[in-house]
């Protein structure tokens, strides 16, 4: 026997040391190194976004401030403005012109300021909004844009804080836009533009997946890509340029830059993942580690080779030889783990008990299933018998002796078939015959109710089955079928058939009564038992539990209702032609 062994000898001990030894100074410099690196490029990727985001800032404020010099030269040059200070009701066609020519002006200017959307002029004593070609795919989108301007021109404040230099954001439609509005006279000029245009450039930078650029108002209203804040629950940080923070376990490096001509800023997220992927020194790292892996991994194999493998494959081994039958086959016993030194000894005893045990066992499997075999071929039903005898009675007292003697014959044959309960295989030609003489009995019981038919190949007449198969189905039919209300037929065809190139025997029952009922489907092609305390259809076990027995899983058995009404149960049975030897 073995005895407890030092701590040293233990595979736990080891593994563990030899994984300590290896990994932790690795884990360290890297760590080290790590640190150090991604302070470094975050720093500079700071630095290098922020002025991107000052370039790309700078570029909307001049495309703003070249929009606002358009509307002060119009404004202060236009000689038409003049013209919509007065009614056009009370005026001649000089208001109409002017309209026009505005218009046909605006219509030609905007396609030289692509960022704005259109400009707009609006005529306050005639309550009028003229207006550059506005976007928008469908009559609906146009219209509530125009709806928006004209919102904001009948804005009771426009006189202050709207009319001065800075562009504003205003929300038309579910859609953010930028505006900013000049008065002359009684007329007001006038440029728009919505904020997710602005961002257009934007889209070239590189952020990562997780990454999102975002215009921001300094009320801290997000116009752009406002759904990343919600779904990552980012609260935003205005008070310094570059600000880190994480949320739901995602760093993130925030940079802002803010508008000289708006109320508004723009603002980057960049993942660090998506930095420290472009970390020239994290890959020089990365290639470090890799080549000492490569340089340790052979000692670190021979090691877990001479500690693990070759015990376990050992082990492995034995045991696939005594999977295929090899059951004096044992692992020698040498020097190792202890653990393995445990499961070596315990091998050796299991297989050992195992072969004592294997045969002892295996004989009584086999008497078991004998025994099983002939119990389920004696079970009879006995309302069977009597009924035959009371037919015979109904007969004897009409005088019809022909059909007695034939019935009385039929009965002689039945009894003789049930009574070789020592058979596990009968021909085909015997279970036909006794099932026809079991039908027969039955047509005399029913004479106008019940008819039969019987196709059975004659290749086939001398193939093995298991007595019963048939008449077992055949009686379910007459059972819970056939009744003095209503004409039933069963029909038996028994032919040949392949399946995956192995030659079956395919027999098909099937009547024309109401069929199977749910919970009998359900039980038998679950493969549950549906036998209840009556004893109701425990024909149908007793054959599923023979084919069991019999075949293993090469017979074949399913139940089912015809669509046109009636049950149907089909057999296939691998097709003997050769006794085989009671068990």
């Amino acid at each position: 026997m073995l005895t407890n062994p030092p701590v040293f000898k233990s595979i736990r001990f080891k593994l563990i040391i030899g994984l300590l030894l290896l990994i932790i100074p690795l884990i360290l410099f890297l760590i080290y190194n790590n640190y150090y690196a991604m302070n470094v490029v975050r720093n500079q990727v700071a630095g290098s976004n922020k002025s991107l985001l000052t370039l790309y800032m700078n570029q909307i404020d001049r495309n703003l401030d070249e929009a606002d010099k358009y509307l002060y030269n119009m404004a202060a040059l236009e000689n038409d403005l003049l013209n919509l200070d007065y009614p056009k009701e009370d005026i001649n066609a000089w208001y109409l012109f002017a309209k026009i020519r505005l218009v046909n002006r605006i219509e030609t200017d905007i396609k030289n300021y692509k960022p704005l959307d259109l400009f707009f002029i609006y005529s306050s004593v005639n309550d009028e909004l003229m207006t550059s070609k506005i976007p928008g795919e469908t009559y609906d989108e146009r219209k509530a844009l125009e709806n928006g301007i004209l919102d904001l021109l009948h804005d009771i404040q426009i006189s202050d804080k709207k009319l001065s230099k800075q562009w504003f954001v205003s929300k038309i439609d579910n859609q953010y836009y930028l505006y900013h509005i000049i008065q002359s006279g009684n007329a007001y000029i006038g440029g728009i533009v919505e904020a997710s245009k602005l961002m257009v450039p934007l889209s070239l930078i590189e952020l990562g997946q997780s990454g999102r650029s975002l215009l921001v108002t300094d009320a801290h209203e997000v116009m752009t890509n406002d759904d990343f804040l919600k779904e990552n629950d980012i609260h935003l940080g205005l008070e310094k340029n570059v600000n880190r923070f994480t949320s739901r376990g995602q760093e993130y490096l925030q940079v802002n830059e803010k508008s000289t001509k708006g109320d508004f800023l723009l603002m980057i997220f960049i993942p660090e993942g998506t930095i420290l992927e472009r970390l020239p020194e994290l890959q020089r790292i990365t290639t470090f580690i890799l080549l000492a892996a490569l340089l340790l991994l052979p000692a670190f194999y021979t090691f877990i080779r001479k500690v693990i493998l070759l015990p376990i494959n050992r082990i492995v081994t034995a045991m696939r030889k005594v999977r295929d039958g090899f059951m004096e086959d044992r692992i020698e016993l040498y020097s190792t783990s202890y653990e393995f030194e445990i499961m070596n000894e315990t091998f050796n005893t299991m297989v050992s008990q195992i072969t004592d045990l294997k045969i002892s066992v295996y004989e009584e499997q086999l008497i078991n299933q004998k025994a099983e075999l002939k119990h389920l071929q004696l079970q009879i039903n006995p309302h069977f018998f009597l009924n035959s005898l009371n037919i015979i009675y109904s007969l004897a007292q009409l005088k019809s002796y022909e059909l007695i003697q034939e019935l009385s014959m039929s009965l002689v044959q039945y009894l003789r078939f049930m009574f070789r309960s020592s058979l596990n295989f009968v021909k085909l030609s015997e279970e036909i015959a006794h099932t026809n003489n079991y039908l027969r009995i039955q047509t005399m019981r029913f004479p106008e109710n019940f008819t039969f038919e019987i196709e059975a190949a004659d290749l086939l007449s001398e193939a093995l089955v298991p007595p019963l198969s048939i008449q077992t189905f055949v009686e379910n039919t007459i059972k819970h079928a056939v009744s003095m209300e209503e004409r039933i037929h069963l029909q038996i065809t028994v032919d040949g058939c392949e399946e995956a190139g192995i030659p079956f025997m395919k027999v098909v029952i099937s009547d024309t009564g109401k069929g199977f009922p749910p919970e009998v489907l359900h039980a038998v092609q679950s493969e549950e038992g549906i036998a209840d305390e009556n004893g109701e259809h425990i024909g149908i076990w007793n054959v599923r539990r023979r084919l069991n027995l019999l075949y293993q899983d090469q017979a074949r058995l399913w139940i089912s209702n015809n669509t046109g009404g009636g049950a149907e149960v089909e057999l296939r049975l691998p097709i003997r032609f050769e006794k085989m030897e009671d068990e």
